[in-house]
């Protein structure tokens, strides 16, 4: 995949250029222009299932990861076109290579990949599953090989550990983890994290890498929403 990100850390795109026949799996509304012969199409969000274990497929996705029941892919008809495509937050865009290393995604955190990358849904152990911010019962996982675009809502940044130590991060700022990973989420302390205003963790350890955002969007929605007027009253 041949792209480019625009410098903008508030908010920028991707543009990616594409050869003759090959294709870009997008996040549903995720295009903003095209260059050359490029074709739009939407469809069941189902990695590959054909007909209705293909619907069930999309929707158990969509129920159980918080991802669109359907997917954009983008086919060049022409060598040398171009898609630009951005996320619906404001913040940063960037590429995680997959085969070698495979990554578990937060819920949203997909934006595109290549024709050969793609995710499936990995359950989660049910202390994780029932405190959630990860995905609920399972999280997402990348299969196959080449290089997928993610989204973080701010910057990011990249925490590496080696094996001896742990780190604990708050689940609404963790994007991607190596799936080499070990992790449990609880409460931060007190009663759902209360004392500390944290609210539930997640602690990694092993070995692998760890990339998170430096806002969290539901903490940015509750804090404008004070200079909303509420129109009930």
């Amino acid at each position: 995949m041949n792209y480019e990100i625009s410098d903008s850390t508030f908010a920028p795109i991707a543009k990616i250029t594409l050869s003759t026949n090959e294709k870009l799996l997008i996040e549903r509304g995720a295009m903003i222009y095209t260059t050359g012969n490029i074709e739009l199409e939407g469809t069941m969000n189902s990695n590959s299932k054909k007909g209705f274990g293909g619907a069930l497929s999309a929707v158990g996705r969509s129920v159980t990861s918080g991802e669109g029941v359907f997917i954009s892919t983008a086919t060049s008809h022409s060598d040398n076109s171009v898609i630009a495509i951005a996320p619906s937050d404001p913040g940063k865009i960037f590429a995680l290579d997959v085969g070698n290393e495979h990554w578990r995604l937060n819920t949203g955190a997909f934006l595109a990949s290549e024709e050969n990358v793609n995710y499936q849904m990995k359950r989660q152990k049910l202390s994780g599953a029932l405190l959630g911010g990860t995905g609920g019962l399972f999280v997402m996982e990348t299969t196959g090989n080449g290089k997928i675009l993610v989204s973080a809502f701010g910057d990011i940044e990249k925490i590496e550990l080696d094996g001896t130590k742990t780190v604990t991060i708050n689940n609404r700022h963790v994007i991607a983890w190596s799936n080499s990973l070990d992790y449990s989420i609880h409460v931060a302390s007190g009663k759902i994290g209360f004392k500390t205003g944290a609210g539930i963790v997640t602690e990694f350890s092993g070995q692998g890498c760890i990339y998170i955002q430096t806002r969290n969007l539901r903490s940015f929605a509750r804090h404008i929403s004070d200079f909303i007027p509420n129109t009930n009253s």
